[in-house]
Formats: structure tokens, C-alpha cells, sequence
């Protein structure tokens, strides 16, 4: 679908430009925005690195499993089919550390390396098991306390305050988590009776 509306949108923006008169602008335009993606991008990077630095040494150490240890009744509760499996455990902690620092770039091949071990546990390999849902839900939802990524990205577009938007994400993320989990939970013990 995508594949289609951007080609669609980036003819219908230089027709525009054309018969308008504002070619010159539009060029303009163009190359600031792609200096400016670039400028983004060094910035991100960064932070993205700092991160990414930062979940490869707890990893590494007992923190990880502290934080495990500390998000296992939680995880217990969302996910019983893999009460027994520790390394999954891990790994969706992991996962959650990372979107509740805000690094969605590191979440997610947290999220996809917990996918690929629940379906390794999966008798199903063409059914999504609940445990799954859940993990989909969760991740997407993505509980933020620190938005390490959207401060950045303020930052580096010159706001004058980056650090505002905490209590909304707080507030966004935290409800869409819990409407997410209990609209799951209801089409898991509901949705399933044939």
C-alpha cells in the first residue's frame, strides 16, 4: 500500500511545484531536508550507541537478571505459558528494559530474538500462542519512562524544553499498555472457543 501512496504523493508535490511557480522552493526544500535527516541521524546515532552500549554491559553482568528477577511476577502473570523458561524470560525482559528506556531501536531485535525463542517453543509454528499476543502487545504498547529517543530527536531540532513530553508518554504509554493487555487477555479467554 505504502509502495503506492508515496510515488502518488511525491508526483502529485512536484506537479504542484511546477505549475505553481514554486520549483525553486521546492528544490530548496529538498536538499535542507536532506541535510537536515542527516544532522538527525549523527544525532541518534549517539544516543542509539550509548544505549545500545549500555544493554550489551548489563547483559554481560548480574544486572539483567536482578531486573529479570524484579519483572518476573509481572512476566509470570502476562506470560504463563513460559513460566519455566528462563532464557525467554531474559529475553523479554530485556526487551521491556529497552522500551522502558525509550530505545525502540534496541528493543526491537530484543523483541524479535524473544519472538524467535517462543516460537521455537511453539507447537503451533502457524498459530501465534498467547504468550506471543501478549509479547506483540507489550512491545507495540512499548512502556516508556525514560523517552530517550523522541528527547533526542526534540533536542536536536532545537527545543526549548526536550524533556516536557515525559509525563504525556508516561501517561500515553502506560494506558495503551494496560488497554492492550486487558483487550488481549479478553480475545484470549473469549476469542478462542470454537
Amino acid at each position: 500500500m505504502l509502495n503506492h501512496l508515496w510515488p502518488v504523493f511525491i508526483i502529485v508535490s512536484f506537479s504542484y511545484a511546477i505549475f505553481s511557480g514554486n520549483l525553486e522552493q521546492l528544490n530548496s526544500a529538498i536538499f535542507q531536508s536532506t541535510s537536515d535527516a542527516i544532522m538527525l541521524s549523527i544525532d541518534l546515532l549517539g544516543t542509539i550507541c550509548l544505549w545500545n552500549g549500555i544493554m550489551q554491559v548489563a547483559n554481560k553482568t548480574s544486572i539483567i537478571n536482578k531486573v529479570t528477577n524484579l519483572l518476573n511476577p509481572v512476566i509470570k502473570i502476562l506470560f504463563p505459558d513460559i513460566k519455566k523458561n528462563k532464557q525467554i524470560q531474559k529475553e523479554i525482559s530485556m526487551n521491556m528494559i529497552a522500551n522502558i528506556l525509550g530505545l525502540g531501536n534496541a528493543a526491537t531485535p530484543l523483541g524479535l530474538k524473544a519472538m524467535k525463542s517462543m516460537q521455537k517453543e511453539n507447537p503451533k509454528k502457524d498459530t501465534l500462542t498467547n504468550s506471543m499476543l501478549v509479547f506483540i502487545v507489550l512491545n507495540t504498547a512499548s512502556i516508556q519512562i525514560i523517552p530517550t529517543t523522541v528527547i533526542a530527536i526534540r533536542n536536536s531540532l532545537g527545543s526549548s524544553n526536550p524533556t516536557s513530553i515525559i509525563f504525556p508518554v508516561w501517561i500515553a504509554t502506560i494506558c495503551a499498555a494496560i488497554a492492550g493487555v486487558i483487550s488481549i487477555m479478553l480475545i484470549i479467554k473469549f476469542g478462542k472457543k470454537e
